[in-house]
């Protein structure tokens, strides 16, 4: 008879210790989706923040270097006067300038008759020692026919060239843009068009200083549950091509709808692979110029608060399961 009651006693702990379990079940489920939505809403929130405090850092670079290029290019209007003059004013003031590879003026056909038909001065940094002098302006290098110059000439207004790749076998080779602005003289005529180029390496190199200042903040990775930020940073063109990235982090961007959002200067996210890694990209223009600025963030790495949560939440129900099946044991006995 007693043996009977033991087994009869086995049966109402079981229905207990399933119903605790289909509750564990509920519970830790809906708690698991609210955990997804609200990390995914800290991350858009969080990479959409970072992507528009980059791009003002980098838009207020740009127009740094439009600053610095302005200042050279008055001083070379002050001096149309003489084509000597023009020379010195480049080479003096654009040592005080270091962020641009390189000044030229480009000037009307037959301008100064003693330099020829074409004169075209440029002023450039080869290496870190500082800059050179050499006149680039011939019938092989006829400027007027280039479409930087033609805009210039059409427009009256300054502006950044389309990117573009020079090579001539020194470290001057790489891809750049220009910074040209239209110069002219007392009467209204048009002397000459300046430009100041820059070069995507260096470009790169200051856009990896943003991330690591966005990445060293304190008060923007004050969250303990984010132990990585394995984020970075590129600048795209228009056809979706890097023009300055880390090394070895290139990306392409190929679809249609993403292109077109950056031709028509609007922000994104997108789900892309990138170099075989699921990332999010986080993209939106840059101030002043054609371009894109995106913040590339593996998917896992914006999961990895939800895999903690996740992990502590299954810990959680396997203690709960654990307690209520020794307590049914106890009051079995």
């Amino acid at each position: 008879m007693e043996e009977n009651t033991i087994k009869i006693s086995h049966k109402p702990t079981r229905y207990i210790f399933l119903t605790v379990l289909a509750m564990f079940a509920i519970i830790v489920s809906v708690s698991f989706v609210i955990c997804y939505q609200v990390v995914m809403a800290e991350a858009n929130a969080r990479y959409v923040g970072i992507r528009n405090v980059s791009s003002e850092k980098v838009a207020k670079i740009i127009r740094g270097v439009e600053q610095n290029a302005q200042n050279i290019f008055d001083e070379v209007r002050r001096h149309l006067h003489s084509s000597e003059e023009v020379i010195a004013a480049l080479e003096s003031d654009a040592d005080l300038n270091m962020d641009a590879r390189g000044y030229f003026a480009a000037f009307e056909l037959n301008y100064y008759p003693e330099r020829g038909t074409w004169f075209e001065p440029y002023i450039y940094q080869p290496d870190v020692t500082g800059f050179e002098y050499k006149q680039v302006g011939s019938a092989r290098h006829n400027y007027i026919r280039s479409p930087w110059y033609i805009r210039a000439k059409k427009t009256n207004k300054s502006f950044w060239s389309d990117p573009y790749f020079y090579y001539d076998g020194t470290s001057m080779s790489g891809q750049y843009s220009t910074y040209i602005k239209p110069i002219y003289d007392d009467n209204g005529q048009l002397a000459c068009v300046c430009g100041a180029d820059i070069k995507f390496d260096w470009l790169a190199k200051e856009l990896a200083w943003v991330d690591e200042a966005s990445k060293n903040n304190n008060l923007l990775n004050n969250i303990p549950l984010l132990k990585s930020l394995d984020y970075y940073s590129v600048i795209l063109d228009n056809e979706g091509s890097c023009l300055a990235n880390p090394e070895d982090k290139a990306l392409i961007i190929g679809d249609r709808d993403i292109l077109k959002d950056m031709a028509q200067k609007r922000s994104g996210i997108a789900d892309l692979n990138v170099n075989g890694i699921a990332c999010k990209v986080f993209y939106g223009p840059i101030e002043f110029v054609d371009w894109t600025l995106a913040v590339i963030v593996p998917v896992q790495d914006i999961w990895q608060p939800l895999f903690l949560v996740g992990g502590i939440l299954l810990l959680l129900t396997v203690i709960g399961l654990l307690i209520v099946w020794l307590v049914c044991r106890r009051v079995l006995r």
